[in-house]
C-alpha cells in the first residue's frame, strides 16, 4: 500500500473511518477535503451483493445524471447520408463510416462515447477488439446502437453516463466536480442510485447494495449511510 502524503494524512484524519456519514453530510465532507488546484471529480462507490460473473447477476446500464457530469464528452457517431447529417446538427464531434473504422484502427481515439446506426454495426463490429476493452463498443440496450442519433447525441453531451459492474461487485461512477453546488450533487447521487437500485439483477439474492462511500479524487472515501440509499 501507497505511504500517504503529509496532506493526505491529515485529510484522512478529518474522516471518522467507522463513522456511516448522512449523504449531505459526506457530500459537504468530500466538498471541503477537495482542495486540490485542479477542480476534483466527485465519485460514488457501491458494494453490491452480486457476482458478476454470473450473466444473471450483471449489473449495467445508463442513467441521465440531471446536473450534468462538469465534463466535456467528445462522441463519435457511425452513420451513413441523412443520419450522419443528423449527427453533426445534434453537436457529434466526429462522424463517419469506412473513414471512421480506418481512423480508429490507426489508433486515433479521442472521444469518450461511440454510437451507431443499426445498419452500421457491420463496420463497428470490426473494432471489437479496439472499442470493447475501453468500455467504448456501441449496444442496443444502452442505447448507443439506434436510429434516434440526435436524442443518443444529446443525451451523451448532458451528462448522460454508463455503469458497469466490476468482479469484486464494485460500481462506481463520477457524479460531478468539487464544485459543484451541494444539491446538485445530491441531485446526481440520487439519481445514479436510484439507476443501479432499478437496474437490479433476477439473480441478485440477500443483500443487495451492501456499502457505499463517496470520495473526491485525491481526498479518502466517506462512508454513508446505507439507510439514506434508496432500496438498500
Amino acid at each position: 500500500m501507497a505511504k500517504l502524503t503529509k496532506k493526505q494524512k491529515s485529510q484522512a484524519d478529518q474522516v471518522d473511518r467507522e463513522k456511516l456519514y448522512a449523504v449531505d453530510e459526506a457530500i459537504g465532507l468530500v466538498k471541503t477535503l477537495a482542495t486540490s488546484k485542479f477542480d476534483e471529480s466527485v465519485e460514488v462507490a457501491l458494494n453490491l451483493g452480486v457476482d458478476p460473473r454470473h450473466a444473471d447477476q450483471m449489473v449495467r446500464g445508463v442513467v441521465n445524471l440531471p446536473k450534468g457530469t462538469g465534463k466535456s464528452v467528445r462522441v463519435a457517431v457511425f452513420a451513413r447520408g441523412a443520419k450522419a447529417e443528423e449527427a453533426t446538427a445534434a453537436g457529434a464531434d466526429v462522424v463517419g463510416a469506412e473513414d471512421l473504422m480506418e481512423t480508429i484502427q490507426n489508433g486515433q481515439i479521442d472521444f469518450e462515447r461511440v454510437i451507431a446506426t443499426p445498419d452500421m454495426m457491420g463496420v463497428v463490429g470490426r473494432l471489437g477488439k479496439v472499442l470493447g476493452p475501453k468500455g467504448l463498443m456501441p449496444n442496443p440496450k444502452l442505447g448507443t446502437v439506434t436510429m434516434d442519433v440526435t436524442k443518443a447525441v444529446t443525451d451523451a453531451k448532458a451528462g448522460q453516463i454508463e455503469f458497469r459492474v466490476e468482479k469484486a461487485g464494485i460500481i462506481h461512477a463520477g457524479i460531478g466536480k468539487a464544485s459543484f453546488a451541494p444539491e446538485d450533487l445530491r441531485a446526481n447521487f440520487d439519481a445514479f442510485v436510484d439507476a443501479i437500485v432499478r437496474a437490479k439483477p433476477a439473480g441478485a439474492k440477500g443483500k443487495y447494495v451492501k456499502k457505499a462511500a463517496i470520495s473526491s479524487t485525491m481526498g479518502p472515501g466517506v462512508k454513508v449511510l446505507l439507510g439514506e440509499v434508496t432500496g438498500a
